[in-house]
């Protein structure tokens, strides 16, 4: 008689565990180690073409031996952009925490959703703890939340719960019986403003830009006059964005005057700080976000200055009745049962417009307690230190200029080479410029020796925007880096 199959494992859990081992090792060693070592290349560049023939991502139909799969494992390490090295620019975000690693790995073993108390219960209670200490730091004695994939959606999750509290029927009848909606936010805003309005049917056309001064601010009094303007072109103004930490120069807009026409006119004030958000930890710095906690909503990204690791971005709410529940709530019955023997209280899932749920809080929760508040605020007020050392050293160089003074970590500078230099006032100056930024970052990229990104603004040609958030860096990396450019363009 055959050996019944359906008897047995289908997977054998010896075989799994050595490849784990040796897997963990490969981590350890390549990205963990080599990721992190200041002698090691940020990235070992390869054109599309050459990658795709050293990868072998081709998926077969027969399995491949697992040394074939280890050495996989470490080509896809060596050949990925090392974001954890200290001289990794390049993003908003970048290192290494040990503890949020552990945090993501057990995440990641355990594979659970976070909708239900039932199926995540560690990770319900724990959700709501890091969600209240968040809020506790904006200034908000009570209040609702829920982490959500990333910055841009919990943007869109602003926009449609300010329009739900708003407009409470529109979730039943549509757009089609409301007035034309008005969302504000400042000309320095994030695109994801703009993609909200798109997906929630608003309309890209329907969002007014507001006014910014010379460092990138939103201008409060051109807020009332765009908002007088909307009412007068019969639109309703619903919605305003402000922002704490804009992703190129990083400026902090004046939340206590937006607030304050954000009442006078019954706008929903919602505070984009995910990137400025971690000032609030710090006692120096906190006095950026003056005036957050007037805010009806704040988006806030943990995985950006304070190192969790991607993705870990909060939505948090002054509400405190349920508006975020009535919101999305479906009522899906396989999930949340009204006859359950607990408190369905616990069941969080219909907060979100997602089902399944990845466990987020867990990485922050882990570090926030090998860490403490202490430590974190440590980690911030080291960045700003940093980018204060590096502004101060640019201006004593020749060939490098700030574009604005730095008042968050976001630095901002061009490098004029030697062939540019004291030919501000020929007409092709500032077309030549703009061209510098983008061949050094080629440069650096194809020798691997760092990595910083650059953009143009408005009427300014391209400029490098430098950000250290990484705790491993030391001013050693920071001199290199202005060496590494120097030397990278002054042929140029």
């Amino acid at each position: 008689m055959a050996e019944d199959p359906l008897s047995h494992p289908a997977l054998d859990k010896a075989a799994g565990e050595e490849f784990l081992q040796e897997a963990f090792q490969i981590i350890l060693e390549e990205a963990v180690r080599k990721g992190t070592d200041v002698k090691e290349k940020v990235c070992d560049w390869r054109e599309p073409h050459d990658l795709q023939k050293i990868l072998d991502l081709e998926m077969r139909s027969s399995g491949e031996p697992q040394q074939r799969v280890l050495e996989l494992c470490r080509d896809v390490i060596h050949y990925s952009v090392k974001t954890c090295h200290p001289r990794f620019f390049n993003q908003l975000f970048s290192g290494l925490d040990p503890h949020a690693l552990v945090g993501r790995m057990i995440t990641e073993t355990l594979n659970t959703s976070q909708y239900t108390y039932e199926i995540a219960p560690v990770f319900v209670l724990m959700e709501e703890v890091v969600l209240k200490k968040l809020r506790e730091l904006i200034g908000w004695e009570s209040g609702d939340g829920i982490f959500c994939p990333g910055g841009s959606l919990s943007n869109i999750y602003a926009m449609n719960v300010a329009r739900y509290q708003r407009f409470p029927d529109s979730k039943r009848t549509g757009i089609w019986a409301l007035p034309r909606l008005a969302v504000f936010t400042s000309q320095e805003c994030h695109y994801s403003v703009k993609k909200g309005a798109a997906f929630l049917g608003i309309g890209t056309d329907n969002i007014y830009l507001v006014g910014v001064d010379e460092r990138g601010k939103m201008i409060p009094a051109d807020l009332e006059k765009q908002i007088n303007k909307a009412k007068s072109e019969g639109a309703c103004p619903f919605f305003v964005n402000a922002t704490c930490g804009t992703t190129v120069l990083g400026a902090f807009d004046p939340l206590v005057d937006v607030a304050d026409v954000c009442e006078r006119h019954g706008a929903w004030f919602h505070v984009d700080a995910a990137w400025g958000g971690s000032a609030l930890l710090s006692r120096r710095h906190r006095h950026l976000l003056r005036g957050i906690d007037r805010a009806d909503s704040v988006a806030w990204n943990p995985h950006k200055m304070l190192m969790t690791g991607l993705q870990c971005s909060a939505f948090l709410l002054r509400d405190s009745s349920g508006l975020l529940q009535r919101c999305h709530c479906a009522n899906a019955t396989y999930l949340f049962q009204t006859d359950k023997f607990y408190d369905m209280a616990y069941d969080t899932g219909d907060k979100t417009i997602q089902c399944g749920r990845k466990v987020d809080c867990l990485k922050l929760w882990l570090m926030w307690k090998a860490n403490g508040t202490e430590g974190l605020e440590k980690r911030v007020d080291r960045a700003f230190e940093f980018t204060r050392y590096l502004a101060d050293e640019i201006k004593k160089r020749e060939g490098f200029q700030l574009v604005i003074e730095p008042e968050f970590v976001n630095l901002c500078f061009w490098f004029v080479p030697p062939s540019l230099q004291g030919k501000q006032g020929c007409a092709d100056y500032w077309e030549r410029l703009g061209k510098v930024a983008p061949a050094i970052k080629e440069r650096m990229m194809k020798k691997g020796s760092m990595m910083v990104g650059y953009q143009p603004l408005g009427s300014k040609v391209n400029f490098f925007r430098q950000v250290v958030t990484n705790p491993m860096v030391t001013k050693q990396d920071l001199d290199f880096f202005l060496d590494e450019i120097e030397r990278l363009g002054t042929d140029l």
